[in-house]
């Protein structure tokens, strides 16, 4: 899955990173925390802090340790919370790590490595039903894909 975009769901007025695979079959919005969203939007934006932030350090503690980031991986969607692994290669051997879909993916887009989301992830994100939440999800789907594309990934720190 490629990190389309970061936007503010002009619903919940919350920022939400959307997720969709190379042949644009696949639609995932994960809804995220402002810090999180930041730490997302600096990546995606090109943007240098001074100092290294929470995820700039991860990466850099990897780095130094001789372990290198493989894939993270969207692995559970449980009562409304998605649920993601970061999978190292250290030392030659495998290690996973349980972690947040955002932080995942904000070390994801700091190491250039891969995002996959798990196909039962995708269905029962699919499958939710006619819930609040659900026309939510959909409202949100609606917009993004009529959205302007200069528009997409310009989230406001």
């Amino acid at each position: 899955m490629d990190v389309k975009a970061l936007i503010v769901d002009p619903v919940a007025n919350m920022p939400v990173v959307i997720l969709r695979d190379a042949d644009d079959r696949c639609f995932l919005p994960i809804w995220v925390g402002v810090f999180e969203a930041n730490a997302i939007a600096l990546q995606m934006e090109g943007v240098r802090t001074p100092r290294p932030l929470t995820h700039d350090l991860l990466k850099e503690t990897i780095s130094l340790l001789d372990a290198v980031v493989d894939r993270v991986v969207i692995t559970r969607l449980h009562e409304s919370t998605f649920y993601a692994e970061i999978h190292l290669v250290a030392g030659g051997r495998p290690v996973v790590i349980d972690s947040r879909p955002s932080d995942a993916i904000a070390l994801a887009l700091r190491t250039s490595s891969p995002v996959f989301v798990e196909e039962e992830v995708l269905d029962k994100s699919r499958a939710q039903d006619a819930s609040e939440e659900a026309q939510s999800h959909e409202r949100l789907r609606k917009w993004f894909e009529e959205a302007d594309p200069e528009s997409l990934g310009k989230y406001k720190m």
